[in-house]
């Protein structure tokens, strides 16, 4: 298994049209600001019940649920909890890295081939922007998977320029 086609698109990742969202979860898996609030805001109240009955997820892991009131083909919401950002020393890189192959491990399972991520931990969680796009880019290049394409979605034209310099 080869790794997925990576594309950036600036945009909103609750109108992608994939198998699967990645949400930039907490451990609570309840919605909170950012992308975690955009998707569970357009997902319905259904999408905070089902976290609760599979939460917590802890730093580094990733768990699924349906995708409720995301309009088709989107089935399911891939929720990760990505580091926050300490300095650099507190295995941040790592747990990042991990969030990564862990959505694609989870994409796996349900058979989803098709992923739109956000960039994980780099808003409130401080994660320098670049440094995450790297790790992202050569974390999904490198996990071997039967997803076939992800979508890097920027909320932002920094964010666009920024993922974009990381997969080219």
């Amino acid at each position: 298994m080869a790794g997925p086609r990576l594309t950036v698109v600036l945009g909103d990742i609750t109108r992608q049209d994939v198998d699967a969202l990645v949400n930039a979860a907490n451990s609570s898996l309840q919605g909170g600001g950012g992308v975690d609030g955009a998707i569970h805001r357009a997902a319905g109240p259904e999408l905070a019940r089902a976290g609760r009955d599979i939460a917590p997820c802890r730093t580094g892991d990733a768990k699924a649920t349906g995708a409720y009131r995301l309009d088709p083909p989107v089935r399911h919401v891939i929720h990760t909890v990505g580091p926050v950002w300490h300095g650099g020393g507190d295995g941040e890189r790592e747990a990042l890295a991990s969030c990564y192959r862990r959505c694609l491990e989870v994409a796996d399972g349900l058979g989803a081939r098709s992923l739109a991520v956000p960039a994980v931990s780099t808003g409130v969680y401080g994660f320098p922007a670049a440094e995450a796009a790297r790790i992202a880019v050569d974390t999904l290049r490198s996990t071997p998977t039967s997803v076939t394409d992800v979508r890097l979605v920027a909320f932002d034209q920094p964010a666009y320029d920024v993922l974009s310099d990381a997969v080219s």
